[in-house]
C-alpha cells in the first residue's frame, strides 16, 4: 500500500492506494496506516487534484477508483452515503430507512464511524435527526467546514 500526504484547508491529509485503488483517507490526527510506503503515485496525484478541486468548490462528484474494506453491510451503507447529493444532508434514520431497516440508525452510525474514505464517501453529510452535527472521525470542526463548503458552492 502506498500513502502520500498533502496540506489542505482541512489540515494535513493522507490518501492511501493499493494497486491503483483508493483505500483510505486519513486526517492529521488519525492513526498511520501500518506498513504503508510513503510514495506518490499517479492515482494519488489524481485523488489530491480532485480533493483540492472539491475543497475550492470546483468539483462536486469524485471520479476515483474507490474500494474501501468493510463488511457487506458497511459497503451497502457507504454506497447509500454516496447518493446524498452535494450540499444536502440526511439523518442516520433516513439512511437506515433507505437501507431497508428504519430501525438500524445505530448500525448506520457504526458504518459511518468506520468509513475509511471520509470526504470521498461523504459521511459528513449525515446528521442527527434533530438537525445537529454529530460524530465525525475528523472532528466536528472538519465536518462543519465540509458542510459549509458544500452549502457555499451549491447555491442553497
Amino acid at each position: 500500500m502506498n500513502i502520500f500526504f498533502h496540506q489542505t484547508i482541512l489540515g494535513k491529509i493522507g490518501i492511501a492506494e493499493e494497486s491503483g485503488i483508493i483505500k483510505h483517507l486519513i486526517f492529521e490526527n488519525d492513526k498511520m496506516i501500518p506498513d504503508a510506503e510513503l510514495k506518490e503515485t499517479e492515482v494519488l496525484r489524481e485523488a489530491f487534484r480532485q480533493l483540492d478541486a472539491y475543497l475550492t468548490g470546483n468539483l462536486r462528484v469524485f471520479t476515483l477508483p474507490l474500494d474501501p474494506d468493510g463488511t457487506d453491510y458497511m459497503k451497502k451503507i457507504w454506497k447509500l452515503l454516496q447518493k446524498i447529493p452535494y450540499g444536502e444532508t440526511a439523518s442516520y434514520k433516513d439512511i437506515a430507512a433507505s437501507s431497508g431497516n428504519d430501525k438500524a440508525s445505530r448500525a448506520v452510525g457504526l458504518a459511518n464511524n468506520r468509513n475509511p474514505l471520509p470526504v470521498f464517501i461523504p459521511c459528513h453529510r449525515v446528521i442527527g435527526s434533530n438537525g445537529n452535527l454529530v460524530g465525525y472521525g475528523g472532528g466536528l470542526d472538519i465536518k462543519k467546514k465540509l458542510l459549509d463548503i458544500e452549502k457555499n458552492y451549491s447555491g442553497k
